[in-house]
Parts: structure tokens; C-alpha cells; sequence
């Protein structure tokens, strides 16, 4: 199996990746973070009225040709009420978002104004128009408010509040199985023994999936056996869309992955060239019922496993959630170090930027240095054979945009 480049393996994985097919319907107040699976429509017009932008006076702007006019206050309209035809000659008191009258063609603020007994003195000459937002300026009747395929953020719940809408189909949720291979795998908590290591891939690969809504199922740590990955296999395979795994993916004696999902499935990518991440697996597992479950092994080292996943695991999950998996935006930014190690793969550097806007390089970029990934807050994308001289330009990643 021919090792992949970055970009053909990220394809493999898309043209692969089955979006889920279930809907659930959901009160908005419980949808935060699920996947839309039909666009909304508004059944009315926001706003719904010509209403105030702000407090003031409603009034005919052909009543105050000049400033310091002098006009009767004639009604107060607060907030939720209904005013009735404004007279000619006189202004209304009106507050944010109350209705503005009939009549009335804009609404001066009340800082221009001065008002005392009934009388208020029009300190401005108001233009028509002004400070009204007009009936269906934000929203349509029939217009498409939130599209399918939108993972429903604070700002999407918040706009199918403002049209009324109270529940919503979405897609429901990914199922993804969850184990970590390894002998020396030992949970916190527990004693460590002489040649033992806790198991941060667990707990990164566990929040990395619930951070996209995924309903994960932690299977643990399986032992570094053939028949035990073949049995944590099996047993993934039914009622998951997904099993992501961690360890066990490179060519040792102890690397029982590759050989287990053949014998359970089939393995269509192995290796990458990209640093860190190079054996990155990716393949199905054959369920007991005659379905199949899509399997993605990730390495051990807890740097790499977390780089792999924020490049090519979350791409595939978008897209089985029925989101779209357009490439994350780059950044051009400079760099404040030199980098002379060519190398033929595709390195993605663990880097911040700092005061003055360029990219500083954490000092030690070994796959196994889980503090690099805190401290840093992207990556730096260094093509194949490319150095870098302190001031050149390269692609910056950031963390924030690969990890929703």
C-alpha cells in the first residue's frame, strides 16, 4: 500500500466518509451543536413593523424644517404597544423598538431633544427615514433563515427564536467507538509501573470527539494482542459509524491494528507523508449484522495523534455529520525562526503567534511532546523539501478553526 501525500489522503477520506441518515426532532434550547438536516424558513417579517432604532421622538421630518422647533408631545408608544396616526405638528415619545405611527417618517434621539412639560424642542432637522429600521430589513417572509448542513451555534438558535420556530430536524449524533492499544497504557488514577505510561490519548481523542458532538463510546485500553484488537474490533463494529483508535498502527511486532482490521475489514491507507503522523490508518470493520463500520487508526504518540486528527479525522467527521468540509482557511503570516531541517514530507510545525504578529517555533516538535500542543496555538504548514529563513511567509493554521 503506496504511502498517500496529505491531499490524497485527505480526498481518500472524504469520498469515504457515509454521512449519517436518521433525523431526530429537537426543541431548539436542546439542539446547540447539532447538525441541521433541513433548511428553516420564516413564516413572518423581522422586524414584523417599521419600529424606533432608538428612545426618542417620532415625528414628520416636513415639522422641523429647522433646528430648535418647538412641538407638542401628543402620545408615548413604550416597547410592545400600538400608537395611533400621528397629527401633524406634534411628535410622539417613543422607545426602542416600539412601532412608529402612521404619519411619522423618522425618529430623532432623545439627546437632540429637549423636552419639558408637553413640549419638546427639536434640536436636529431629521431626515426621512431616519433611525426607523423598516418592516423585513433583517428577514422576509419565506426567506431561508438558517440553511441545511449548519451546525447550530448560539447565533443560528438565536435566529430561529426571532422567527418563531421552536424545534428543528437534525441529524443525530455520530457514533463512535473509542480504544487505545498498548501494554504500557495505564488510566490516571492508578499506580505507574516501571515502564508504564498514562493514557492522554484517551482523554485528548475523547474530547476532540465530543467537541464535535459526537456520541462516543469508550471501549478503554485493549491489550497489545492480535486476538484482543481483533475481539475491541468486533465488538466497535456493531452500532457505530466510526471506531478511532489509538497505538498499535506502525509495522512492530507489536503493532497488531494493520493485521486485525484485515482480518475484521479491509485497510485502504497506511501510511501519510506528513511529520508528524506518517502511520495513519484508515479502513472499515465488518459488523456482525452485515454493515460496516468505518475505522480510522491514529498513532500513538499523542502529538501526532492529535495533528492527525484536527487535519484528516475531523474533516471525515464533518462530512459523515453532513457538514461541508471546505479546507480551513490559511493564514499568511510570517515566521521569527529559521527552520533548515528539508525533509520530504509535509511538515505541520507547532507555533504561536506573538506580540508583532509572526510565528514562534516551540522549541522541541518531537511527536511525543504533548506540551507543545498547549502552548502553541496553531500549526505552521511547511511544504515537502521547503526550509525557512527567519521574515518568509508561510500558511498558518489556527487551532480555533480546526477544532469546531
Amino acid at each position: 500500500m503506496s504511502k498517500f501525500s496529505f491531499d490524497e489522503a485527505l480526498q481518500h477520506l472524504l469520498a469515504a466518509a457515509v454521512p449519517v441518515q436518521e433525523k431526530e426532532n429537537l426543541a431548539i434550547e436542546v439542539a446547540l451543536g447539532r447538525v441541521l438536516a433541513e433548511g428553516q424558513t420564516s413564516a413572518i417579517e423581522v422586524p414584523p413593523h417599521d419600529n424606533s432604532a432608538m428612545d426618542g421622538y417620532a415625528l414628520r421630518s416636513a415639522d422641523v424644517p429647522v433646528a430648535g422647533m418647538r412641538l407638542p408631545v401628543s402620545q408615548r408608544i413604550p416597547a410592545g404597544a400600538i400608537g395611533h396616526a400621528l397629527q401633524a405638528g406634534t411628535a410622539a415619545r417613543i422607545f426602542t423598538g416600539a412601532p412608529v405611527p402612521a404619519g411619522a417618517d423618522g425618529v430623532v434621539m432623545q439627546e437632540l431633544c429637549d423636552h419639558t412639560g408637553d413640549l419638546v424642542t427639536i434640536n436636529h432637522v431629521p431626515k426621512p427615514g431616519e433611525n426607523i429600521r423598516r418592516r423585513g430589513e433583517d428577514i422576509a417572509l419565506g426567506a431561508e433563515v438558517v440553511p441545511a448542513g449548519t451546525r447550530l451555534n448560539p447565533q443560528a438558535l438565536g435566529l430561529l427564536a426571532s422567527v418563531g420556530i421552536a424545534r428543528v430536524p437534525v441529524w443525530r449524533r455520530l457514533r463512535v467507538a473509542l480504544f487505545s492499544t498498548g501494554n504500557e497504557l495505564v488510566n490516571p488514577g492508578q499506580p505507574l509501573p516501571p515502564g508504564g505510561i498514562y493514557n492522554s490519548n484517551r482523554y485528548l481523542l475523547k474530547g476532540l470527539l465530543e467537541r464535535l458532538g459526537c456520541e462516543v463510546t469508550d471501549l478503554g485500553i485493549v491489550a497489545d494482542t492480535l486476538a484482543d484488537t481483533r475481539q475491541a474490533l468486533r465488538q466497535a463494529a456493531g452500532g457505530h459509524d466510526l471506531i478511532l483508535t489509538s497505538g498499535g498502527v506502525s509495522v512492530g511486532e507489536e503493532d497488531h491494528v494493520k493485521p486485525a482490521v484485515e482480518a475484521e475489514g479491509a485497510l485502504s491507507l497506511w501510511a501519510i507523508a506528513i511529520k508528524p503522523g506518517k502511520p495513519l490508518a484508515f479502513g472499515h470493520v465488518n459488523a456482525a449484522d452485515g454493515s460496516k463500520a468505518a475505522f480510522i487508526g491514529v498513532p500513538g504518540n499523542p502529538v501526532a495523534a492529535f495533528v492527525t486528527f484536527i487535519l484528516l479525522v475531523r474533516p471525515f467527521i464533518r462530512r459523515c455529520q453532513g457538514l461541508s468540509a471546505a479546507a480551513v482557511p490559511a493564514l499568511r503570516l510570517p515566521v521569527a525562526f529559521d527552520w533548515k531541517k528539508s525533509d520530504p514530507r509535509r511538515n505541520f510545525l507547532r507555533v504561536r503567534v506573538n506580540a508583532e504578529g509572526q510565528l514562534e517555533l516551540f522549541a522541541n516538535q518531537g511527536s511525543g511532546v504533548l506540551t507543545s500542543t498547549l502552548w502553541s496555538d496553531g500549526l505552521a504548514d511547511v511544504a515537502p523539501g521547503q526550509t525557512l529563513t527567519k521574515g518568509d511567509v508561510v500558511s498558518y493554521l489556527p487551532f480555533t478553526a480546526l477544532m469546531d
